[in-house]
């Protein structure tokens, strides 16, 4: 038999007969390893412990103390409990795909009825039932007609449209746990014990359309997520309470701040409280745009669909762009438009307008930019994920040997924005050249290798996503993390080579012949709605006091006070601060409590003693104290503290 060399994590080798499984290896190591593996890394790849090794290769073994791969297996072996949970509750119940996700895993099923909670419950006893019986988990690659007869005697009609989308020549996997069996790449764990009984939970149903696609079957999906121990789901599970909580849409209507509405799906109506936050952020961004040397410009809404095609994005990007069709007058065909999805090409063309030198590099030109991308109607999401939206967008023409120097500035302006709004933790991540993009692979690797570059030069620590970058230029993404430990990809900047040439960028350099630029995309809150769901989210919409929209209410607590109260609201606004009056016939503790629902910052208490001594009492958001102060100290102390962080 022939043999194969395995090289070790400690760079030892060890010689195998070809087709050694990693459960046979790590048995010819010791005991103790055999019981502990619970998957392998075969050249890089994450192995099952049962699939052969014909080939010389690189091998780790992965334990329970590994966390993706064990988090990986464990979610994925869940998904398949679950759907032979499911199908041994009701055996005619058609299953589909189970895929791992984000903290646990979801998988769709054809059933005529709805799931409902009491089913979930039933569903998860029948899991931890298998899981306690030990099942053994085993393989085998099966040829493609004899997995079509097997689901077809079985009538699982979207199995065997699953083996079609299979290329020819692919293996088909299949597993059973016990006697369950499922179509599936894997790898998966030995039994069904190795799955900790206590660290899962479903959490809930959802309608979706087979494939995604909304022409198909609709489908319900059960998600679910599991964790290593009993501790780490009771702290995700508190997360999702918290979560739910700060939920923006909720807050959204709690404070007044916009709606959505069908005649107008993923299109956000500000209303004054909401549109008063956002106005605030713009200026303060603004401002901070302004002192960093940024030159804030406008561009249409509306461009023909000739610009689009020259810079690649009717290609690229067009299922995703709003087609405006226009009768030209005297034009024998109608001229094709579209709503911009984002602003690049338009701030070429501004760039494009009179000769540039290299002494007018780099020139930063940003737009307040209101962007349209078609989102499914399934995937919209309160202003998380919109239709209609705005960017802080910007776009930086520079020289090669400037790349590294306006990476370093973005990310401290970056930096500086994320800690004025209350996020002091950020991760990056280098993102690699996408399967669909424009540009040759010569420039694709000069634009990696100048973000790679200017972030290793920074001496930040970041981590590569390969294949994610943007078709038309790699891209450093910055993922904030929120007070209850949720990350966010917000903050953006790409480098683009492929743009200027589409679009005939040129500048006269030092030597007096014409260059092409470097094109640098940023953006740092990423859209205005998005970022102020996040906010909202945040600060379980407790925003900083600069920020709210509702600053301060001054509320009489009899009548005969409201003269007062009307001058503490008139001096209040002269020195730049949002407040108001409720002189309304309530109690004050009705007012109290009806103001912070609103999450209103600050309420000023005036009753006939702080008439008579001009001063006022003060209760903030949260706080069960109340603070009096006189009238001139109230005005200096919420003056200064409305103003914006400081430009």
């Amino acid at each position: 038999m022939a043999q194969i060399s395995l090289t070790f994590p400690d760079g030892n080798k060890r010689v195998y007969d070809a087709g050694v499984t990693p459960a046979e290896v790590a048995a010819s190591i010791a005991p103790s390893l055999a019981k502990a593996s619970i998957s392998a890394q075969v050249n890089g790849k994450h192995w099952d412990l049962q699939w052969p090794i014909t080939a010389d290769a690189t091998i780790s073994l992965n334990t329970m103390k590994d966390d993706a791969p064990a988090l990986e297996l464990i979610r994925h072996d869940l998904a398949h409990i679950m759907a032979r949970a499911v199908q041994e509750i009701w055996p005619d119940v058609k299953v589909t795909i189970g895929p791992v996700r984000d903290q646990g895993w979801f998988y769709d099923f054809d059933r005529a009825e709805p799931f409902t909670p009491e089913d979930l419950g039933q569903i998860e006893a029948r899991m931890k039932q298998i899981i306690n019986a030990r099942d053994p988990v085993r393989t085998e690659v099966w040829d493609r007609a004899r997995a079509v007869e097997y689901y077809r005697g079985r009538g699982e009609p979207f199995k065997l449209e699953l083996i079609d989308r299979i290329p020819e020549g692919e293996d088909l996997r299949m597993y059973w746990h016990g006697d369950w069996q499922d179509l599936c790449r894997g790898p998966h764990l030995q039994h069904t014990g190795q799955v900790p009984a206590d660290a899962f939970k479903l959490t809930h149903v959802a309608g979706a359309y087979w494939l995604g696609d909304a022409s198909r079957p609709m489908l319900q999906r059960i998600y679910g997520v599991a964790f290593k121990n009993r501790d780490d789901l009771k702290a995700h599970l508190t997360m999702l309470e918290e979560a739910a909580k700060r939920d923006h849409r909720k807050l959204g209507r709690e404070m007044e701040l916009f709606h959505l509405q069908e005649e107008a799906p993923g299109m956000v109506f500000w209303h004054p409280n909401g549109w008063t936050i956002y106005r605030q952020l713009e200026d303060y961004m603004r401002g901070r745009l302004r002192q960093a040397g940024y030159k804030e410009i406008r561009t249409p809404q509306v461009v023909d669909r000739v610009l689009w095609e020259k810079s690649g994005h009717w290609e690229a990007y067009r299922e995703n762009m709003f087609i405006v069709e226009v009768d030209e007058e005297g034009a024998k065909e109608k001229r094709i438009n579209a709503l911009k999805p984002m602003n690049c090409p338009c701030h070429v063309q501004v760039f494009n307008q009179g000769l540039k030198s290299y002494r007018d590099l780099p020139l930063r030109l940003a737009e307040f930019g209101s962007c349209h991308r078609y989102e499914s109607s399934g995937s919209m999401h309160g202003l998380m994920r919109v239709r209609g939206f705005t960017q802080d967008d910007a776009h930086i023409f520079c020289t090669e040997d400037q790349i590294e120097q306006e990476c370093a500035g973005f990310i401290s302006l970056l930096s500086s924005v994320y800690r004025d709004l209350g996020f002091e933790k950020f991760d990056i991540k280098l993102s690699t050249r996408p399967d669909v993009r424009v540009g040759s692979d010569e420039i694709w690797d000069k634009a990696e290798n100048a973000l790679q570059k200017a972030i290793e030069s920074l001496g930040l620590p970041y981590e590569i996503n390969p294949g994610d970058g943007a078709f038309y230029g790699p891209k450093l993404d910055f993922k904030l993390t929120d007070a209850i430990g949720r990350e966010w990809q917000c903050g953006t900047f790409q480098a683009d080579f492929n743009l200027p040439v589409r679009l005939d960028a040129e500048y006269v350099g030092e030597d007096g012949a014409k260059h092409r630029p470097v094109m640098l995309h940023r953006a740092v809150l990423g859209s205005f709605e998005r970022f102020i769901g996040i906010l909202l989210e945040n600060y379980a919409g407790k925003l900083p006091f600069w920020l709210a929209p509702r600053q301060v209410v001054v509320a009489s607590i009899v009548s005969d006070a409201d003269a007062y109260v009307h001058e503490v609201v008139a001096a209040l606004r002269k020195a730049g601060v949002r407040a108001e009056a409720d002189v309304r016939n309530e109690k004050i503790n009705y007012k109290v409590r009806e103001h912070s629902v609103g999450k209103v910052p600050v309420i000023l208490a005036i009753g006939m003693q702080e008439v008579e001594g001009r001063t006022v009492s003060v209760r903030r958001l949260g706080e069960t104290r109340t603070e009096t102060m006189s009238l001139d100290q109230a005005i200096a102390t919420f003056g200064f503290e409305a103003l914006p962080p400081a430009n």
